[in-house]
């Protein structure tokens, strides 16, 4: 009797635990204004093995319900966007309800088998999150809870773990800070690709990220999520073999920067650090349900090792700390490779099938064997700026898993971006996947979205409804043989040079339709503007299109300047020359109005990550910052690994400072005679910027 007592204790507990959780998620993402009006009742799904919610109208308020707090957070969110016509977004977090309070004509109920919602990848820690505040990361764990994620990626904090583990190793603080990178480049570091660039970070950024950690760690409990922690594979500094005699693995260059060593699985040292790394990453942040694990990223050196026996050893590892853990690896190149995973028990890993929006692994024949996956659209690739989306494909995707040999074993959806805050309408689409059993076609999907994004009309303007018709057309399905990585690339970001095809070097800008449907979809939404009525959302869309259009018509521009170059009418070029810097002055203009298009946001956040008294620290956030976006890495990796411009950013302030100025110096160049002894110092422009950056702090 004692113990059934206990036990509904305990459960009285969670419940009221779980009540104010979703309660206070409320308050915060609408000002305040759902209490008392929306009410939150958990109960236990009807079908095991099920996440429902279900919305419903009681004596005039908003009752929502489900099997637990996410469920509940995600069936808030629905209401808010299909019943209320509230999208909270990254560039409208927090929302007030309308007066009165909208309330369903019917009850609503979603339900879902599909239980893992994965969220994030190693590059967005660094391209979006690198200087993120705790008010920052808490707003994005409400964005999160609302659509849905349980299983997010969780990096911010492996340093100070690194400190601890180095530091009972032997290590003094100085060699750990050659070790530990900048805070720019902590995603690199964590998949062994590079160490130390962009250091050495000062005492404060180790135990600041740790208290930054626990916190978010916390909350994420709270919300139910279960944070994917950083796991152990192998990797160690590379002196450790000259420090401790430590016989390890040499594994090569990433884009020139010599990788981390790799201690072989097999290994007999390998347990044992391993053991001390888990130790240190279970004292500050606790045990967790999920481990990431990547070894051998983007070419690591496989010579010489048993992969076989590396699963068993890092698996084994892992189940030491916790033997209900699951390893999450990356579908992302050679990985993860048929010797390393096949040996390993089924449930005892999940592969994220990283680029299901366009290289689509799982539709290989026995890909990932017995073990599940999840469904992940990447979409973003350096944190660059652009409309892109593959709808159909995404949603056509998704839906024909179940049919196939790998539909078994399907557990659910993901996101894996590069960066954030961009293409809202895309990370809404692949969040609502798991809970819409039907598959619909994106022309009904976007209906329902526009009258949520833009207020709960009944109706849509037609110029509204036919410019986003046209963008779903083009931008929103692009085809899946398209070159190249993300988005369309604009040319106002590239180094300058006639026939440029790209911005960076996996990149490309040739177009796969008609330019003149975005400059129409533009004029559309411009004509349609009404400044008394403006909603947050509508504003950023109209310059993010409008932005677009620029783009385009500039890679058209600059097509013309290099068939006249190519027919030598260099006096012809000059006209087209002043239109294409005008234009770059204009899209600067352009995207000055909003926070999240601008330079000056980025820096900042990363000047104020450091203490206020610490100028050191400031100035080296900020070029860790400025580097991330220009030049990335040091002269080698940037001008012979490729990396320069990866992560440009077409941004308001890196377009007039620093593009225009390259622009500029090309045609200015070319337009005098082309003399090969002057040619402009691009990379020197490059660095320039950085270093007044670097030297200039915001006000």
């Amino acid at each position: 009797m004692k113990s059934l007592i206990s036990a509904l204790i305990i459960t009285l507990a969670a419940i009221t635990a779980h009540a104010a959780a979703i309660d206070d998620l409320a308050s915060r993402v609408t000002l305040g204004t759902s209490e008392g009006k929306i009410l939150f009742e958990e109960q236990p799904s009807a079908s095991p093995g099920e996440d429902f919610f279900t919305i419903a109208d009681h004596d005039g308020k908003v009752v929502i319900s489900g099997n637990n707090t996410l469920s509940m957070a995600v069936g808030l969110n629905w209401y808010l966007k299909y019943v209320a016509g509230v999208m909270l977004d990254w560039n409208n977090p927090r929302q007030a309800l309308p007066t009165p309070l909208p309330l369903p004509s019917e009850p609503i109920t979603q339900t879902t088998d599909r239980l893992m919602r994965y969220y994030l990848n190693y590059c967005t820690f660094s391209y979006s999150m690198a200087f993120w505040d705790e008010e920052r990361w808490m707003e994005e764990l409400d964005w999160m809870a609302l659509h849905g994620v349980n299983m997010p990626l969780f990096l911010t904090g492996a340093e100070a773990v690194w400190q601890r583990v180095l530091e009972r190793m032997g290590y003094s603080q100085d060699e750990i800070n050659e070790f530990v990178c900048g805070p720019a480049y902590m995603a690199w570091w964590l998949m062994n690709n590079l160490e130390g660039w962009g250091g050495p970070l000062p005492d404060s950024w180790y135990a600041e990220q740790a208290r930054l950690a626990q916190a978010v760690v916390s909350r994420m409990h709270e919300l139910g999520m279960e944070p994917v922690l950083p796991g152990y594979s192998g990797m160690v500094p590379r002196n450790i073999g000259e420090k401790l005699g430590y016989d390890v693995a040499d594994p090569g260059l990433w884009c020139g920067f010599p990788r981390p060593a790799f201690l072989s699985p097999t290994d007999e040292h390998f347990q044992e650090m391993a053991a001390i790394y888990y130790e240190e990453l279970t004292r500050l942040y606790g045990k967790s349900r999920y481990y990431a694990m990547d070894p051998f990223h983007e070419g690591g050196n496989t010579k010489g090792v048993d992969l076989n026996a590396a699963g068993q050893a890092i698996m084994k590892a892992m189940k030491d700390v916790n033997p209900e853990a699951v390893w999450v690896i990356q579908s992302w190149q050679e990985n993860p490779r048929h010797a390393l995973i096949d040996s390993l028990e089924p449930g005892s890993m999940v592969v994220l099938d990283l680029y299901s929006d366009k290289a689509a692994k799982w539709r290989r024949e026995g890909v990932y064997g017995p073990h599940d996956w999840i469904y992940c659209q990447l979409l973003n690739f350096g944190g660059n700026v652009g409309l892109h989306g593959r709808m159909d494909f995404l949603i056509d995707g998704y839906y024909d898993v179940p049919a196939s040999s790998a539909g078994p074993t399907l557990k659910g959806v993901g996101a894996t971006p590069e960066g954030i805050e961009n293409n809202p309408m895309m990370w809404e689409l692949i969040y609502e996947l798991p809970w819409r059993p039907e598959r619909f076609t994106s022309a009904d999907w976007l209906d329902g979205y526009l009258k949520a994004r833009y207020g709960g009309l009944d109706s849509l303007d037609p110029r509204v409804a036919e410019a986003w018709d046209l963008l779903r057309q083009t931008v929103y399905n692009m085809p899946v043989d398209y070159p190249g990585q993300g988005t369309v690339e604009s040319l106002l970001c590239a180094r300058p040079a006639w026939h440029a095809r790209s911005a960076s070097t996996w990149g490309y800008s040739e177009l796969f339709y008609d330019p003149a449907l975005t400059e129409r979809a533009a004029t559309l939404l411009e004509e349609a503007y009404n400044p008394a009525q403006a909603h947050v959302n509508y504003h950023y869309d109209l310059v993010e299109t409008r932005r677009q259009a620029n783009a385009y018509h500039a890679n058209l521009l600059l097509q013309q300047m290099s068939r006249l170059s190519d027919a030598g009418q260099m006096d012809s070029i000059r006209p087209l020359a002043d239109e294409f810097l005008t234009l770059i002055l204009k899209q600067d203009s352009l995207l000055s109005t909003v926070p999240l298009l601008t330079t000056s946001t980025w820096i900042r956040a990363a000047q104020q990550k450091a203490p206020a008294d610490d100028l050191d620290a400031q100035r080296l956030y900020r070029r860790n910052a400025a580097q991330l976006i220009t030049v990335w890495g040091d002269s080698v990796a940037c001008n012979r690994g490729g990396l320069h411009d990866y992560s440009h950013r077409e941004w308001s302030g890196l377009l007039r400072e620093l593009y225009y100025q390259r622009w500029k110096a090309f045609f200015d160049w070319q337009l005098s005679g082309a003399d090969p002894a002057l040619v402009p110092d691009f990379y020197q422009l490059e660095v320039d910027w950085v270093d007044r950056q670097t030297a200039t702090p915001q006000p």
